[in-house]
């Protein structure tokens, strides 16, 4: 009586594990914010000495 109750309950655990799809969905969503974190990071820092370098060029000039 007890086996099949833990063998049901486990069962029913088990099912909602592989239906429940929210954690690696909030993960995908993780990754994709930080790829793009990146992405924005690397194109301001790039940004950034290029008009730095341009700034410097013109005060020379002056």
């Amino acid at each position: 009586m007890l086996v099949n109750y833990v063998r049901t309950a486990l069962a029913l655990k088990l099912n909602e594990l592989k239906f429940d799809k929210r954690a690696v969905t909030a993960i995908e969503y993780a990754l994709i914010a930080a790829l793009i974190a990146v992405v924005i990071i690397t194109a301001v820092t790039r940004l950034g000495t290029g008009v730095s370098s341009t700034f410097n060029k013109v005060a020379s000039e002056l």
